[in-house]
Order: structure tokens, then C-alpha cells, then sequence
């Protein structure tokens, strides 16, 4: 089942975080990543949706997916529903995306572009690449690569000078494939305040 199914089986309380007509706009270029079987942001899989977060996603398990990839802390569905409209109410500056198993009711991957205005580069736009997580049991079906490209085509269709990712040392060949480079003499550094 395709994204364009979806709308039947949208709940009418549904809100999005961002648009999901930019979603229809993002096109691959040919020196994108290579899906075998083919899969795209229209065509996912079967009963899976690639679309923006929703504020009912709380109930669809989106706290338990990031639970496989972060420590996510106690978060109730208020703290959920604050954080959302927080996050929509500055406009083009979160694009948090889902797949959904429509068949279950779940959600089972998502990635964040979260963008950063600056003064540098014309008043430009940096883009970062956040909470890549695919469930343990949809692994293996390209949607990590999925999210990734989707997230990848979001920035350069808002037009971001460039899109920035930590990783770990082992993830370092996945993100590659996409286009990320380790650039010589620019190193993240972090101080935790929190685990």
C-alpha cells in the first residue's frame, strides 16, 4: 500500500508537525542511493507510510522506537503534546518524519531534519540530520536508507547550504553512501550535561 492509500485510513484528529505535500515534491536524482527492490517515499512497502509526525503518534509507539536507538526519559502524552506544538509553531524549522505500519498501527522508523538559521552563507540554512532509527524488526528492508535520502532531499528542497550528522564510528559507511564526508580539520565536540 502506497502513501497515496493513506488518506483512508488517516484519523481526522490527525495534525501533522509540518506539510505533508512537501513530502510529494521530493524527487531523487539519479546519484542518489540505489533501492533493491525499489522502494520510494510514495511507495515505502507494503502498509507502510512515509509522512511527518503527528501529535496522535504518541499512541503509535513513537517514544518506544526512539527507546531503540537513545534513552528517551519520562515523557507523558502532555509533555508529548507541548513539545509538538512547540516544535510546529516555529515554522520550517522541524521536519521530524515517520514510517508507519498502517497494518499495526505503529510507528517503526522516523529521522529528524531540524534547521538552523544563521547569518553566515546569505542568512543561510544549516540542516541536521537527528534520531535515525528504524525498529529491530523492520531492519533489513532498506527504510533506514529510506529515511535517510528522504531527510537528504527535504534540506536541499528548503534550500540548506548543507545538513550535518553525528554518528558512531561503525555508522560511518552507512551515512557515506548518501553523500556525507568526514571533512578534514572539522571535528564534533560535545559536552553532556545530561545522559
Amino acid at each position: 500500500m502506497n502513501s497515496n492509500n493513506y488518506e483512508g485510513n488517516m484519523n481526522i484528529d490527525d495534525e501533522f508537525l509540518y506539510p505533508k505535500e512537501i513530502l510529494e515534491k521530493l524527487k531523487p536524482k539519479n546519484s542518489h542511493v540505489h533501492f533493491d527492490p525499489p522502494i520510494s517515499i510514495a511507495n515505502p512497502g507494503e502498509n507502510l507510510i512515509l509522512r511527518p509526525l503527528s501529535i496522535n503518534d504518541y499512541h503509535k509507539g513513537y517514544l518506544n522506537l526512539l527507546a531503540q536507538l537513545t534513552r528517551v526519559g519520562d515523557v507523558s502524552e502532555e509533555k508529548f503534546r507541548e513539545t509538538f506544538n512547540e516544535m510546529k509553531s516555529q515554522k520550517d524549522r522541524y521536519f521530524v518524519t515517520v514510517l508507519e505500519d498502517i497494518h499495526t498501527n505503529k510507528v517503526i522508523g522516523t529521522a529528524t531534519l531540524a534547521i538552523e538559521k544563521k547569518f553566515i552563507h546569505s542568512a543561510g540554512l544549516r540542516g541536521r540530520l537527528e534520531d535515525v532509527v528504524v525498529s529491530n524488526d523492520y531492519r533489513g528492508r532498506q527504510l533506514g536508507k529510506l529515511v535517510v535520502i528522504t531527510i537528504r532531499l527535504l534540506a536541499e528542497h528548503i534550500g540548506c547550504y548543507k545538513i550535518t550528522l553525528d554518528c558512531k564510528d561503525k555508522m560511518l559507511k552507512f551515512y557515506k553512501q548518501f553523500g556525507f564526508v568526514c571533512e578534514t580539520g572539522n571535528n564534533t565536540m560535545t559536552i553532556r550535561f545530561k545522559e
